[in-house]
C-alpha cells in the first residue's frame, strides 16, 4: 500500500488545472484554484467529527442542530456519513424523501420551520441498502448536498461527518465556505482519546479552528443505588483538551434516556424529563451546546 501511495504521489505533477481528477481530488495539499468553494448563503458552518466510531458523534450533532433551531436560528444539518447515515433515524424522519421543486433544486426535509436536514438515507431504496462508492462519487454527492439544496439564508449548518479523517472530511473542508471550526467528540477511555487527538491534529493541519472537545458517555448514575459509575473512565477528554491547548466544552453522562431519544427520533434536548437524574443530564447537554455557541461568538 505504501508503494502504491508513493507511486500516485510521484505521478502528480502539481498542475491541478490540467489534472483529469481535479474535480474529485481530496488531497489537502491541492492548489486552491483546483476546487472552488460552493456558493451558499450560510453564516456559520460547524463540523462534528471524531477519530473513531461509537462515541456519540451523531447524537451530539442532532442535539446541537435541534438546540440551535429551538433558539430561533435557521439551521440545517447535513449527514455526510455516506455509508452509514443515521441522522434521519435520530430525528424521526427516516421515512421521508428528498424532493425537487424545479428538477434541479433539492428541498431539505423539514422537521420544523427552523430545521432542515439532508442525508443519503433519503435517497436509498430502504434502510438496509448499502452505499458502495469510492471517493469521487462521494465528493460529487457532498457538493450537491451543499450547492444544489435550497438551504435559503441560513445561520447555522451542522455537518455530521463519519469517523476518521478521510474523503468526506477533506471534501467538506475544501468545498464549504464560512467554516467556524470543528467540534471533536470522544469518550473517556484511552483508545478513544488517542483517536480524538488525531482528529484535532487533522483539523489544525487544514488550518481550521478546533471549537473544542466534548467528553461523551462520561460517567453513569446507577438507576438502582444512585452512585456514579465510571463505566468508560472519566476525564480523558478534558485532559486531551488541556494537552492539546484547545477548549474543553464539557461532559455528557451515559444515560439510558439518551439512547432512547436517538432510537425514538426525538433529540434529548427536547425530552425534558422530570426525573432528577435525567434532568441533570439534560442540563449538562444544554451547557455543552451553549459552550459551543460561546466559542463560535468569541
Amino acid at each position: 500500500m505504501a508503494e502504491n501511495t508513493e507511486n500516485s504521489q510521484q505521478a502528480c505533477d502539481g498542475n491541478c488545472s490540467s489534472c483529469a481528477s481535479s474535480s474529485s481530488c481530496t488531497d489537502p495539499n491541492k492548489k486552491s484554484s483546483g476546487i472552488e468553494k460552493v456558493d451558499i448563503s450560510v453564516k456559520h458552518i460547524i463540523l462534528v467529527l471524531s477519530g473513531k466510531g461509537g462515541v456519540g458523534k451523531s447524537t451530539v450533532a442532532t442535539n446541537l442542530a435541534m438546540s440551535l433551531a429551538n433558539k430561533g436560528y435557521d439551521t440545517g444539518i447535513v449527514d455526510l456519513d455516506i455509508h452509514g447515515p443515521n441522522i434521519p433515524k435520530m430525528l424521526g424522519v427516516e421515512d421521508r424523501r428528498l424532493e425537487s421543486r424545479d428538477g434541479k433544486t433539492i428541498e431539505p426535509v423539514r422537521l420544523t420551520g427552523k430545521l432542515g436536514v439532508v442525508s443519503m438515507a433519503f435517497l436509498l431504496p430502504d434502510t438496509s441498502s448499502p452505499v458502495v462508492w469510492r471517493g469521487p462519487m462521494k465528493f460529487t454527492a457532498i457538493k450537491q448536498f451543499l450547492e444544489d439544496v435550497n438551504w435559503g439564508d441560513m445561520e447555522y449548518l451542522i455537518v455530521d461527518l463519519p469517523p476518521g479523517t478521510g474523503d468526506e472530511a477533506l471534501a467538506i473542508c475544501q468545498l464549504a465556505p464560512n467554516i467556524d471550526g470543528a467540534v471533536i467528540v470522544t469518550t473517556p477511555q484511552d483508545v478513544a482519546v488517542l483517536d480524538s487527538t488525531k482528529a484535532v491534529k487533522f483539523v489544525e493541519q487544514l488550518d481550521l479552528p478546533v471549537i473544542g472537545i466534548i467528553e461523551n458517555m462520561s460517567g453513569m448514575i446507577c438507576p438502582h443505588c444512585g452512585d456514579e459509575i465510571d463505566l468508560f473512565g472519566k476525564g480523558g477528554g478534558k485532559k486531551a483538551a488541556e494537552d492539546l491547548n484547545v477548549p474543553y466544552l464539557g461532559s455528557i453522562p451515559l444515560d439510558p434516556e439518551m439512547r432512547k431519544a436517538g432510537d425514538e427520533g426525538r433529540p434529548f434536548v427536547v425530552r425534558k424529563s422530570g426525573d432528577d437524574q435525567h434532568q441533570a443530564t439534560w442540563e449538562k447537554v444544554d451547557a455543552v451546546m451553549d459552550n459551543i455557541l460561546k466559542q463560535i461568538k468569541q
